[in-house]
Parts: C-alpha cells; sequence; structure tokens
C-alpha cells in the first residue's frame, strides 16, 4: 500500500466549475456513471435504472438549521455566530467570528432581538468553540432570526431559494449546518421510480458540522484530527441493512456523511454518539458497497474518502473526465455514482 500525502489529493479546478446555484430541477443534474472501466454521462433521474431490485439506498435525513447569525458586543463591536449545535433547552456551541472576543458573561445583542450570553469554551477551556445560553428556544430562533449556512466557496448572500434548494426533501431531524449534499439531487419524481424498481429506503442522521470544511493543513494525512459530528443508525435501519445482505442485495450510501455513519458503526458496535472518523485509503469498508456523491474540494478528507472507496487512480481519473466535461463541482454540483473497490 502506498504512502499518500496531501499533495496527492490536490487537483486544477477551473473557477467557473463551481456550482453558485443549484440545477433548475433537482434530478436533471448530471450523473457520472464511475463504476466500470470506463467513465458513462448520465442525467441524475436515470439512477433507479442504475440499481438493482432488492438494493438499500441509505439517506442522512439530518435537517440544515439557518445557524448563522449576526449581533453584536455591548461596545457595538459586530460578531457574526455559526451554531454547530444545541446541547441544551437554551444552550448552543458555536463558532464566534469577531474582531476581539468578549469576556465571559458578556450578553451579546442578536439581530432579532435575543440575546446570547456567552459560557465560556468548548469543549474545554482551550476548545476551539463557544458555549452559549440563548434568551429561548435555540431551534425557534434560528429559524425566525437566521441565515442559511451556505458553503465558504458559494459567493452570494443567501436568498429564498438557497432556503429550500440547500435542504433535501426528506430532511427531519434538525441540527446541521451544512447539508448532505449527494442527496440533494432526489425528487419526489426518483424516489417514486425507485420505489417501483424495488429499490428499498432507509435512513441514518448525522448532523454535518462546519468542520466538514475544515483544510487539512499537514502533509501527514496521518496527523490530521478530524472534526466530530453526532450521529444515529436507527434499529429500523440496522434490520434494513440485515435484510438487504441476506437477500443479496447492495448497500447504497447516499453521501460521505452516510458513510461515516454507517463505518463508524460497524467499526465501534455503537448506534449512536459522536464520530471522529478520517477514512483514507487502505480503510476496509464493511457495510457499503456503492456510493452517490457530489464532486469534492481539492485536498480535502473527503477527496480521501472517496479514494478510499473507489481506488485513488480511478478517482483521480474520474475527476479529470468531470473537469474534461463541464461537470459542475461541490454543494449545488452534479455527482457520481461508484462502486466499492479496495486496493492492497
Amino acid at each position: 500500500m502506498r504512502e499518500f500525502t496531501l499533495v496527492d489529493f490536490d487537483f486544477a479546478l477551473p473557477p467557473e466549475l463551481i456550482a453558485q446555484h443549484p440545477a433548475a430541477e433537482r434530478s436533471a443534474s448530471r450523473l457520472l456513471d464511475g463504476r466500470g472501466e470506463t467513465p458513462v454521462d448520465r442525467i441524475f433521474r436515470e439512477l433507479p435504472g442504475l440499481l438493482a431490485p432488492g438494493d438499500l439506498l441509505v439517506f442522512n435525513d439530518t435537517q440544515v438549521v439557518k445557524a448563522r447569525l449576526f449581533g453584536e458586543k455591548p461596545t457595538g463591536g459586530k460578531l457574526e455566530l455559526l451554531v454547530e449545535r444545541v446541547i441544551g433547552p437554551h444552550e448552543v456551541v458555536a463558532h464566534m467570528k469577531v474582531s476581539k472576543k468578549p469576556p465571559v458573561g458578556t450578553v451579546l445583542a442578536m439581530a432579532g432581538g435575543f440575546t446570547a450570553t456567552l459560557l465560556g469554551r468548548w469543549p474545554d477551556e482551550d476548545g476551539p468553540l463557544f458555549r452559549f445560553a440563548f434568551s429561548g428556544d435555540p431551534y425557534t430562533l434560528m429559524e425566525q432570526h437566521g441565515h442559511v449556512p451556505l458553503p465558504p466557496y458559494i459567493e452570494h448572500e443567501d436568498t429564498a431559494e438557497d432556503a429550500s434548494r440547500y435542504q433535501t426533501v426528506f430532511a427531519k431531524n434538525p441540527g446541521a449546518v451544512a447539508a448532505p449534499t449527494a442527496a440533494l439531487h432526489f425528487d419526489e419524481g426518483v424516489l417514486a421510480a425507485l420505489a417501483d424498481r424495488g429499490v428499498q429506503r432507509a435512513s441514518v442522521t448525522l448532523h454535518v458540522g462546519a468542520g466538514t470544511f475544515q483544510p487539512v493543513k499537514v502533509d501527514n494525512i496521518a496527523e490530521h484530527r478530524m472534526h466530530s459530528e453526532w450521529y444515529q443508525v436507527p434499529e429500523a435501519t440496522q434490520a434494513a441493512i440485515a435484510a438487504a445482505r441476506a437477500r443479496g442485495g447492495r448497500v447504497v450510501a447516499v453521501g460521505t456523511t452516510t458513510v461515516r455513519t454507517l463505518e463508524s458503526w460497524a467499526k465501534t458496535g455503537l448506534a449512536s454518539g459522536d464520530t471522529d472518523i478520517f477514512i483514507t485509503p487502505g480503510f476496509r469498508f464493511q457495510v457499503v458497497d456503492r456510493l452517490i456523491t457530489n464532486f469534492h474540494l481539492p485536498k480535502s478528507t473527503l477527496m480521501m474518502l472517496v479514494s478510499a472507496f473507489a481506488g485513488y487512480g480511478p478517482i483521480m481519473a474520474l475527476y479529470r473526465h468531470a473537469i474534461a466535461h463541464r461537470y459542475r463541482f461541490f454543494s449545488y454540483g452534479d455527482c457520481m455514482l461508484l462502486a466499492r473497490r479496495e486496493e492492497d
């Protein structure tokens, strides 16, 4: 097994291929079929015909919350909070963007008329995040006064289109600050066609954190430390996976967050909790057979994950094909269908 460094996962991406808006229709996105030796250019609504009756699609049913909040310090200094997770009836953990950090105990006046009191750092006194007490229910306040936390490479302010399209059609468990983007391509028509095809469905939950955009800063990728995210694999999904295995069906993960959830469960035996699993080439997958995934940032942990899943050489070849054929990249972009191909 070769030793990989950060530069191995780099590639040159023309800026105009970074999708700034979603496709006009969810299922009109392009789908690069990368299961075979030769890539095939398709449209996403063709997906049902690419799966077999008895296969099991597993989705991440997390719901993106309007986690971006604006406010000011008692001195009048402006600040921005990005809520990472809700940890109590009034308490949240958040990133804070401000010129000078206020002292513990400071009451911040937030846009919309509520307050946020700084309680300290998290998860400990040296932690990178901050703990706040809101003056009301965090989910209600975010829905009323927050903004859609669009990824840093999307250059416009959030709009009504983003509130609708940066969310899956089956999102139900609020808590994510980034969408499970591979699932954005599914609409009711595709879901109905999958059901008619005999493809089964199940769900997991992983609340995607802002750390998903955290750059890798070390050349030796083994030294990188992943952010932690909360996940859950319901008993019904565990049973559905066992049933798929028994009938010879394949487990098809919709997105890298679903992969991380299922493989964390398989690795630890824990159906819920926090995971900081870091999947790089050489990882042995225990659950996932197929993967639907968008195109990821250069030198990102997600490039490493898909390379572990489908093989480093094949992935880099697929990315070259996608760039040459003008596929749209990242959260609002197009996607791929991959088969697991473990390398020695």
